[in-house]
């Protein structure tokens, strides 16, 4: 069960995550087909619950072991029981919102490894299949991706206690949050103001400097683009629903003009 996106970021190389908000296997399927290395379900803002996250996770596997994306998952709150149910149905990393202390940290973290290095509790019932038959066990804690979220004030002022916590992968950045908290709106996703630019680039050195991943979550793929220039590991392209949108715009556009 190697995690694919984690050997990535090891070899250096940049990536790219799709992010699935509704809630049907067809549409992970579709977007699994078009060379996203990883694809986040979003239980968090997306209309995603737990029985259509499983959907989705097995219509990501329609591509093969070899060609289908990292299956990840953002959960709706720092809470062990969603977080456990998700990992047992087969998210390989996971995304969590609202990370804003170590301790935190440390109860995310906890609640995706099993012990001694955390809580969790075995029952991998999905997650399994992913592995050699009775040896999920042994190797998930090295596998699975804990990635906290950095959207807040309070999340940039305690940022190298949080970068400290063993097991942490990586941070993810959440642009509309963070702008709110700094005070800096409209709440968007694509920044261009300078303060928010000089804060991205901060959070890229720290984590840089302690040999973690860092993604942030972008619209356009020109701004993905922009964004790994920057340093970060790891941009998301969008949504299924925003990327709906975009195009469904663009060739009404057309089709008027």
């Amino acid at each position: 069960m190697a995690n694919k996106l984690k050997d990535a970021w090891k070899a250096g190389k940049k990536t790219v995550n799709g992010w699935l908000a509704f809630p049907t296997a067809f549409s992970a399927e579709v977007m699994a087909s078009l060379g996203f290395d990883s694809l986040t379900v979003d239980l968090q803002h997306g209309v995603q619950d737990y029985q259509s996250a499983v959907a989705c996770f097995q219509g990501m596997q329609g591509q093969g072991p070899a060609a289908s994306p990292t299956a990840m998952a953002r959960v709706p709150w720092n809470e062990p029981g969603i977080i456990g149910k998700l990992l047992d149905a087969g998210a390989q990393g996971l995304i969590c919102p609202m990370v804003n202390t170590r301790e935190q940290a440390e109860a995310f973290v906890a609640a995706c490894r099993y012990p001694p290095h955390g809580t969790r509790s075995n029952g991998p019932i999905r997650a399994a299949l992913y592995a050699e038959p009775g040896r999920y066990f042994y190797n998930a804690n090295d596998e699975v991706l804990c990635l906290p979220m950095i959207e807040t004030k309070e999340a940039l002022d305690n940022l190298d206690a949080i970068l400290d916590v063993p097991g942490v992968d990586g941070i993810y950045i959440g642009p509309s949050d963070l702008g709110i908290s700094l005070g800096i709106l409209p709440p968007i996703m694509d920044r261009e103001e300078p303060e928010m630019l000089r804060t991205y680039e901060r959070l890229v050195r720290a984590a840089t400097d302690k040999g973690l991943a860092i993604g942030i979550h972008c619209t356009t793929g020109a701004y993905v683009k922009r964004m790994h220039g920057m340093g970060f590991t790891f941009g998301t392209m969008g949504s299924d629903m925003t990327n709906m949108v975009i195009g469904a715009k663009a060739q009404m556009a057309a089709l008027k003009g």
